[in-house]
């Protein structure tokens, strides 16, 4: 029903375990992927902040007068902030924690039909870092990778193998099981700020409601595919979730239309 007129995705889990409650379309959960847009940015905000070169505060200069400090660049998108990370970390530390956070790998454990996604061998020709850094360029990822990763961050670190159990049975005999523990506690209320700010004032401002919710938009083209993506969890309102949403068509299809479609989930 969020979805309503669009052609989509959505994935439910709890981050405390990496069970998936729900997932609508799977083929487009599981499938190919697609470009991570700005969702990208929690990624690499997360590799700046673990090899020092970022603090929250810390402001990057553009445009000679304007600056912005990670809590606004998150909140706002702000493609030259990321893009100039990017270009500090370089290509083999960005590929490094890439595949640390799962890019490029199967998130879910023995669900079916599921694709690992893609993360390019070099940078993009297309923009090389900026572009690879600000709008994910040449990368694919599936809704259940960004799950994956939008867990460990409301979990404090863990990335949970994602299992989708269907039966009474399988839920009756679930255990979570971890992937890896990611060295991001000490990082992660550096880029909740930004998180809370996209949906309190910033690009995800739809998906805004009176529990806490914390989310990353993104929003490019894939080819002729418009695409809008929401990765988020909620912080109160009893228990704790997390909602990702891909749009892949119908008007518009932008990332702030998918936090609005991840609010209706939500409530």
């Amino acid at each position: 029903e969020g979805l309503g007129p669009y052609n989509g995705s959505v994935v439910v889990a709890d981050p405390n375990t990496g069970r998936v409650l729900t997932m609508v379309n799977q083929q487009l959960a599981l499938g190919g992927g697609f470009q991570p847009c700005s969702t990208i940015k929690v990624s690499v905000a997360l590799a700046a902040l673990r090899e020092g070169l970022v603090e929250r505060t810390s402001p990057i200069k553009f445009y000679s007068k304007r600056s912005l400090d990670l809590t606004d660049a998150l909140a706002y998108s702000n493609n030259f902030y990321f893009g100039s990370l990017g270009v500090k970390l370089g290509y083999e530390r960005v590929n490094h924690y890439a595949h640390l956070f799962g890019y490029g790998e199967k998130a879910g454990l023995n669900i079916e039909g599921e694709h690992p996604g893609y993360f390019p061998p070099a940078p993009p020709k297309n923009g090389g870092m900026m572009m690879l850094t600000s709008f994910g360029e040449e990368i694919s990822q599936t809704p259940l990778e960004l799950a994956a990763l939008m867990s460990a961050v409301a979990n404090g670190g863990t990335l949970y193998w994602m299992q989708y159990p269907r039966t009474a049975e399988e839920i009756g005999a679930f255990q979570p099981q971890v992937k890896r523990h990611l060295d991001i506690a000490s990082h992660i209320p550096d880029i909740k700020p930004g998180m809370k700010g996209a949906v309190e004032f910033g690009t995800a401002r739809r998906a805004k409601q009176d529990d806490e919710i914390l989310g990353k938009t993104g929003t490019c083209s894939e080819g002729r595919t418009h695409l809008g993506w929401f990765g988020s969890f909620n912080e109160s309102g009893g228990r704790k979730l997390v909602v990702v949403v891909l749009l892949t068509g119908g008007r518009p299809s932008i990332g702030a239309m998918a936090s609005g479609v991840a609010g209706d989930v939500y409530r």
